[in-house]
């Protein structure tokens, strides 16, 4: 059996009481106090979160941006220094390899925050279409990730006087003071939460101080420490995607509703033919939010069904029961040709036992970013 790998902070966790559990390779807290309110704390007031298990990877050297541009989906072109951008690496079937941000620090410097366990596909793919001069170097364990997330989120930060007035997907390279020692930390508008806040990227060997000082912040303004399972529930409300789950080799950003972070007009990217071809197509199948109407909690790999004994017309990439509306909510691949729409019902089959839902357009809830 594969040993988990341990991030920076896990001995903090531990004195915190966190229950633990493996998540694509390594060894994540998934609760501390519960994630109902966990998830609670981050939706009304402030909660903190370390996803120090995110990948890191930077490309640099001559045309870095031009590289990561003709390689990934989004149109980097559309950004420019100081800002963050959400975008995709794909096979050349159209498949996602893994959805990751790019933060832009110059033309010739890319900064790659993919997902844990692809971390070295990416580079990979990366690397093999580099040439001569820009290198893509795996910086897993050189940095540790922070998200502090929620209403009160900026006050936390400011309270370390770290830089808070930026537009979302914005970014910011500061210091932050320490009984006595500048720690250098990057700031990114970003989150996985669907609420406003922020994602800090310290050195792997600052991230306890840096944690505990945030953690200080975050109780202090009401909030507490979140886990996996609420950072799941949260952005299963908003109907993010998850790799593994709405993305991955075999599902297309076509299929998941990721179009947006295609850069259609651009003239190459990694499985720019197959994509655009499945798009005047039309896809065989399409991401869709699902919302209980009857009792019961929809969950991944459940079959959905046009009706109480149906055909079995898609499946469910995530689902939960939702802290805030007090529901049970499921995103589904569902067959283009069902002509399922809006406002529509199906059935879930929950282990035997059919859930009346009904199809909507996420987020369940409203975003805050």
């Amino acid at each position: 059996m594969t040993e988990l790998l341990a991030g920076p902070i896990t001995d903090r966790h531990a004195a915190l009481g966190a229950s633990f559990a493996p998540f694509g390779g390594w060894e994540m807290p998934v609760s501390y106090e519960g994630t109902v309110a966990e998830h609670a704390a981050v939706r009304n007031a402030v909660g903190i979160f370390d996803v120090s298990h995110l990948g890191k990877a930077l490309v640099a050297g001559p045309g870095a941006a031009e590289l990561v541009n003709a390689t990934l989906t989004n149109d980097l072109a559309k950004i420019t220094p100081g800002k963050a951008q959400y975008t995709l690496c794909c096979n050349d079937s159209g498949g996602v390899i893994d959805d990751l941000i790019t933060y832009l620090v110059s033309d010739d410097e890319v900064f790659l925050v993919p997902n844990a366990a692809n971390t070295a596909a990416v580079v990979a793919a990366l690397s093999a279409a580099a040439p001569a001069g820009i290198t893509v170097t795996d910086l897993h364990r050189d940095y540790g990730v922070l998200a502090v997330q929620g209403p009160r989120s900026t006050e936390v930060l400011a309270g370390l006087g770290l830089p808070t007035d930026m537009e979302y997907m914005a970014f910011a390279d500061a210091d932050v003071d320490l009984d006595g020692v500048r720690v250098p930390i990057r700031v990114c508008r970003t989150g996985y939460t669907g609420e406003h806040g922020y994602e800090l990227l310290p050195r792997w060997a600052d991230t306890g101080p840096v944690f505990d000082a945030l953690l200080a912040g975050v109780t202090a303004a009401g909030g507490a420490p979140a886990g996996l399972g609420a950072r799941d529930t949260l952005r299963t409300e908003m109907g993010y995607a998850l790799h593994g789950h709405e993305l991955g080799p075999d599902i297309t950003p076509v299929q998941a509703r990721s179009s947006w972070a295609v850069g259609w007009k651009k003239p190459e990217f990694f499985g720019r033919s197959a994509l655009t071809a499945e798009r005047e197509q039309g896809p065989a199948r399409r991401l869709q939010g699902l919302l209980a109407t009857g009792r019961g909690v929809p969950r991944a790999d459940c079959d959905v069904l046009a009706g109480a004994g149906g055909a079995v017309i898609g499946r469910c990439t995530s689902g939960t029961f939702s802290p805030t509306l007090k529901q049970g909510i499921a995103l589904a691949l569902i067959d283009t040709d069902a002509g399922v729409s809006i406002g529509d019902e199906v059935v879930v089959d929950v282990r035997g036992r059919p859930l009346t839902c009904e199809v909507v357009r996420p987020p369940f809830v409203e975003s805050h970013v």
